[in-house]
């Protein structure tokens, strides 16, 4: 038998199931088109995560380098700064009284020792030998000088030296010691506070004087600093 449009029942049957086929391949065609560029997309926003924490991981190691190089080169300067030019070092005791107290900060030049030599009268920083710790004193006489005491009164080269900075009652003990002529590389220092520093005449404590070499003075006292109230000059 024939239908009016001129297929049989069996044709009819097997035309749609064709067509039923290719629009479910359509729609998988389409839904794995949609995963693909589902999938792609996360794969893009992965790629551009991980492209970001490196770029984080990167900067961050490029601040910590630039910390570090900054901090190193600030800890340079500073250290360059208190080894050729200035550094403030703080008074601890009385040995330099009146002239200067404990507690107070003396701010200490270098370049006038390293591109010349000491002067006689200068408030200097020196070290001991087999101490580590800075000592200051006054440098009393420089090589090629005769230094002798007298009942507390210093004479240089056979001179009474004129010395105002001296407190008298600080200056009473009647100290005295035979000439001395300083060879090549000897300086001889002594704390303002005669009565009470341990310096070039006595530091060594068995009854002989001991003197220091050039390296042994390492700057020269300017003025103190702190308190701000007691700033001045140093003579």
């Amino acid at each position: 038998m024939q239908t009016n449009d001129g297929n049989t029942p069996e044709e009819n049957e097997a035309t749609s199931e064709p067509q039923k086929m290719g629009e479910a391949e359509t729609v998988n065609a389409r839904d794995g088109e949609a995963k693909a560029e589902t999938n792609a997309g996360e794969a893009v926003l992965e790629g551009n995560a991980a492209s970001l924490k490196a770029k984080k991981k990167k900067n961050v190691k490029k601040e910590i380098i630039s910390w570090v190089l900054t901090l190193g080169s600030a800890v340079v300067i500073a250290l360059l700064i208190r080894s050729f030019l200035f550094e403030p070092i703080y008074v601890d005791g009385e040995s330099m009284c009146d002239t200067l107290q404990n507690k107070e900060v003396m701010l200490v030049t270098k370049p006038e020792y390293i591109f010349g030599q000491p002067q006689r009268g200068d408030v200097v920083i020196c070290k001991y030998p087999g101490r580590t710790e800075n000592f200051v004193k006054r440098l009393m006489a420089v090589p090629g000088d005769t230094i002798e005491i007298k009942k507390n009164v210093v004479y240089i080269n056979g001179v009474a030296l004129d010395e105002p900075y001296l407190t008298p009652s600080r200056n009473d003990d009647g100290f005295s010691m035979d000439a001395m002529t300083l060879e090549e590389n000897q300086y001889f220092v002594m704390g303002d506070n005669r009565d009470n520093s341990h310096d070039s005449r006595n530091y060594y404590g068995y009854g002989k004087p001991a003197t220091l070499t050039r390296s042994q003075i390492i700057g020269h006292v300017r003025c103190v600093i702190f308190p701000f109230g007691d700033i001045r000059s140093i003579q």
